[in-house]
Order: C-alpha cells, then structure tokens, then sequence
C-alpha cells in the first residue's frame, strides 16, 4: 500500500478527519470548553475566519492543548487546522450559528 501513495518509512504525513453526528457535536463541545482555555493567550478568535460561504478555519499551534494528549509521549509540539463546515449561506448566519453554540468569537478591531 505504501507504494501507492510513495510514502516511505520514517516521513512525516498528514492526515485529515471528517466529524459528522455526535462525534462532531462531542468534539465541539470538548473543543470550546476544554480545549480552548487551555491555549496560551487565547482571546477568542477574529469573525475575518469566516469564508465567503460561512464556513469557520481556525489552526491551533500546540497539539498539546488537547486534555487527551499525554506530555510524556509527546516527541516534538505540531499545529493542527480545524475547518468548521456549516450549512449556513452566509457569514452572518454561521457567526449567529457558532455564537449558539458558545464558540468564542472576538469583534473585528
């Protein structure tokens, strides 16, 4: 299978995961009240995130933020890019969406 995707032992990879149900609803969930506070310096993050369709793309610098991680087990600190797909048509309605659901959202400066 690695010749397939000419991948070899020892190089890095990404990967990516859909969420859809409750998965995605836990996620979320675990994501704006454990995650977040967790992240140094966080103040909420800029509605400029929002695309044209009303979808949300943040990145995270420290996987470790994360409760599930373990120190101990870490090797080297990476980033992660999270893209919250709605079924909102605009900015306006997505931002009225996350702010339902507590998503910690600071006004333009």
């Amino acid at each position: 299978i690695r010749d397939r995707f000419k991948i070899r032992d020892g190089f890095p990879i990404g990967a990516m995961v859909t969420l859809r149900r409750e998965k995605m609803y836990e996620f979320l969930d675990r994501l704006i009240s454990i995650t977040l506070p967790r992240v140094r310096d966080f103040q909420g993050f800029d509605v400029k995130s929002f695309d044209s369709q009303g979808n949300f793309h943040i990145g995270i610098k420290e996987h470790i933020a994360f409760a599930e991680i373990d120190y101990d087990k870490v090797e080297s600190i990476k980033g992660l890019n999270i893209s919250i797909v709605t079924s909102t048509t605009s900015k306006i309605e997505a931002t009225a969406l996350l702010n339902a659901f507590g998503f910690p959202l600071r006004k333009r400066r």
